[in-house]
């Protein structure tokens, strides 16, 4: 059921959620509000992954889409129009959607925050972009999580260093949900039983926030430095691993099946393909505490974001702290071995002090 409101309140929205529910015989089952600030342009798919969302996770979707207007005159007037959809493609959800005009469209928090469901979690969601500081904008300050998407914005891997030096417990990014299978696939196959490993290196498109947090992530975890290497897509396309056993690869060239090499043991496939939108945020959606690994790796990066390699943290083994960063390369470039250069000097050293013993 749609009902149409123009130049209404929230009261009267209120009201017409009501009316819908009572028209429908919806039962009302609803475990969380979700704010989805977009605009005009991008509101439609915004919507529809939530929508797709929802069959997980029955909520009350707010659209809310700003329209401040261009003239003077339209900028001088406040005006409220809302869409109110219940049963049908929103499922055992809500859904409304709010066009705020002219100075209204500053106001979005005195407009949403009667519809907010009561004595339910809140999350709001910026699918394109985001205000500088999530946490601190009055929107954001209603809710449990607050999601943004870094691959959205003009400049990704900018946008991502920004939400690294901001960051406040509740903070996520989609950027880093996507990483979720690579991550899963990479700590599976840590899990047998492999040489130490010296050095990492992630490929992917240039500008791909995805792999700037997947890099940040593996130094964080591995305390190795981690080079970055440029591929042609689509999106993440390898990691490699390097143990003195030999190099564990996770490789998906095409972008839906990855091959898993292990030294050892045989190739195996793994299904990695890259997840719609809904499919994120209903992970997103599965918890609403603040996620402790997201921090983790975006705050480490925070200054070295879009650089050449990730160096391993100081404060981590000494092993760590002799490893000087792998230099950026080309994917058809030989690797040189990492510690062959000690091992020479190491064996200068030894034959000065044979030689000194002798005489």
């Amino acid at each position: 059921m749609n009902i149409d409101l123009t130049d209404t309140t929230s009261s009267k929205v209120n009201a017409a959620l009501v009316e819908a529910r009572r028209a429908v015989g919806a039962a009302v089952g609803m475990v969380l509000t979700l704010v989805i600030v977009t605009d005009e342009g991008n509101h439609y798919d915004a919507l529809r992954a939530a929508s797709e969302a929802s069959k997980e996770h029955p909520s009350r979707i707010l659209v809310v889409i700003r329209r401040p207007g261009r003239s003077p005159r339209e900028r001088a007037t406040a005006r409220l129009d809302a869409e109110v959809r219940v049963g049908g493609e929103t499922g055992n959800g809500e859904t409304v959607l709010l066009r705020l005009h002219g100075e209204l469209a500053g106001h979005a928090y005195s407009v949403v925050l009667p519809l907010l469901l009561p004595d339910a979690p809140v999350v709001v969601w910026w699918p394109d972009e985001a205000p500088p500081h999530p946490a601190e904008d009055l929107l954001g300050t209603l809710a449990q999580r607050r999601i943004t998407d870094a691959a959205a914005c003009e400049d990704p891997v900018a946008a991502l260093g920004e939400r690294a030096r901001v960051y406040a417990p509740g903070d996520t990014d989609l950027a880093w949900t996507r990483i979720t299978p690579w991550r899963s696939v990479l700590a599976a196959a840590l899990d047998q039983r492999h040489g130490r490993i010296t050095a990492a290196e992630v490929s992917g498109e240039e500008y791909n926030p995805s792999s700037e947090l997947l890099a940040l992530w593996l130094a964080e975890r591995l305390a190795v430095p981690v080079d970055r290497v440029v591929s042609p897509g689509p999106g993440i396309t390898a990691v490699r691993l390097i143990t003195e056993d030999g190099v564990i690869c996770l490789d998906r060239a095409n972008g839906s099946l990855a091959t898993l090499a292990v030294p050892g043991q045989p190739d195996r496939h793994v299904a990695l393909h890259r997840r719609s939108t809904a499919e994120l945020i209903a992970e997103e959606l599965r918890r609403l505490d603040p996620d402790e690994a997201y921090a983790d790796a975006v705050r480490r990066g925070a200054d070295g974001l879009g650089s050449a390699s990730v160096a391993a943290d100081p404060a981590d083994a000494a092993r760590a702290q002799e490893r000087a960063p792998l230099p950026r390369r080309s994917p058809g470039e030989d690797r040189p071995r990492p510690g062959r250069a000690a091992t020479k000097s190491s064996r200068s050293a030894k034959s000065t002090r044979s030689r000194e013993k002798k005489a």
